[in-house]
């Protein structure tokens, strides 16, 4: 399948499985909005899952990456998903997790695994709205001597990411956004 037709696919699923509708929802960013994506069901569906890898991968491809990760706990499945589908391409990308704080057992690391200083990673996430969570998640990043090299969601809300992103000089690639969907009840 091509990805014109893999992402339409994801498009689909993730309208049937992931849109919510009808209700007043607040958003990580603190803003309420009458539509909500709910992505943890297109993720962790098999079809979603496979899809958002290979797509993922593809947007990636020309960044030179060594690492796939992002901010607890939406990056974490899509990091999986990732970097279990690059195995299988032949082109290995592990992943990592980062913390949204210190915990005070074990290694007491922001980022899980380490990884090593100056790696050029791609920070995930799964619904992109102000790019907050993204931008937190590439802080620390860089705070550990790494390079954040592009950053990928999912869905992009439309809703000032791509400015924020920018900002901070960071590429910025999203799967699908907002505008893709019939979000009027």
């Amino acid at each position: 399948m091509s990805n014109d037709g893999k992402k339409e696919q994801l498009r689909k699923l993730v309208a049937e499985k992931s849109l919510l509708r009808g209700e007043s929802f607040m958003l990580a960013s603190g803003v309420s909005s009458n539509y909500y994506f709910n992505m943890k069901a297109a993720i962790f569906d098999p079809e979603g899952a496979t899809l958002i890898a290979d797509l993922v991968l593809d947007a990636v491809q020309n960044f030179d990456i060594k690492n796939i990760g992002g901010l607890e706990m939406g990056a974490v499945p899509i990091a999986a998903c990732v970097s279990m589908r690059s195995f299988q391409r032949q082109r290995p990308l592990p992943g990592f997790l980062v913390r949204k704080e210190t915990r005070a057992h074990g290694t007491q690391a922001r980022i899980e695994p380490p990884l090593p200083p100056g790696t050029r990673v791609a920070v995930v996430e799964d619904v992109t709205t102000t790019g907050a969570s993204a931008l937190q998640a590439a802080k620390v990043v860089v705070e550990a001597g790494c390079k954040v090299a592009v950053v990928v969601t999912i869905v992009d809300r439309l809703e000032g990411a791509t400015a924020a992103f920018a900002k901070q000089n960071l590429p910025f690639v999203a799967l699908l956004r907002s505008d893709e969907f019939s979000l009027a009840e």
